[in-house]
């Protein structure tokens, strides 16, 4: 029986390779990949037949190895420093429009990123004329919240 387990200790890490790389995929930190790769290379080791303490001591290496260099330079790649990429109405905040319809601090129309918005002045007392060129500066639900703008081309 002990030879049974000895002779298959690599596929109990390649179990532990696949258990651990389903839950990178839920986890998507990386962390999880890492530590699919260590169980992997242990597998290896527990092929050639090493005792199970040489084995477990090339998998933490393996480990503390790739967290400790090779995860952050793969975040790196995959995830930029700096802003993240805006998307949804969040996406809009920042962006220029053109006044189609007299905008207010509580009705308007804008053409915003070639579509027309209701829209409203963020200041009250505004008001802005068809033609004019505003900045969102919010989006309210569905009604692009503007300020005017210097001219500039809308984008």
């Amino acid at each position: 029986m002990a030879d049974f387990l000895r002779e298959t200790q690599w596929l109990w890490w390649i179990a532990a390779a696949l258990a651990l790389g389903l839950v990178e995929v839920a986890s998507l930190d990386l962390v999880f990949a890492m530590l699919t790769v260590a169980a992997l290379v242990a597998a290896g080791v527990a092929y050639t037949g090493a005792s199970f303490t040489i084995q477990a001591l090339v998998f933490s290496a393996t480990a503390a190895l790739l967290l400790l260099v090779v995860r952050p330079v793969a975040l790196r790649k995959l995830k930029p420093a700096g802003p993240a990429q805006r998307t949804g109405t969040a996406g809009h905040v920042g962006r220029t429009a053109e006044v189609l319809a007299t905008v207010t601090d509580r009705a308007g129309q804008v053409k915003l990123a070639g579509e027309v918005w209701s829209a409203r002045a963020a200041d009250s007392g505004v008001t802005i004329e068809p033609g004019e060129l505003v900045e969102v500066v919010v989006i309210d639900g569905a009604t692009a919240v503007v300020r005017p703008r210097p001219s500039q081309t809308p984008s």
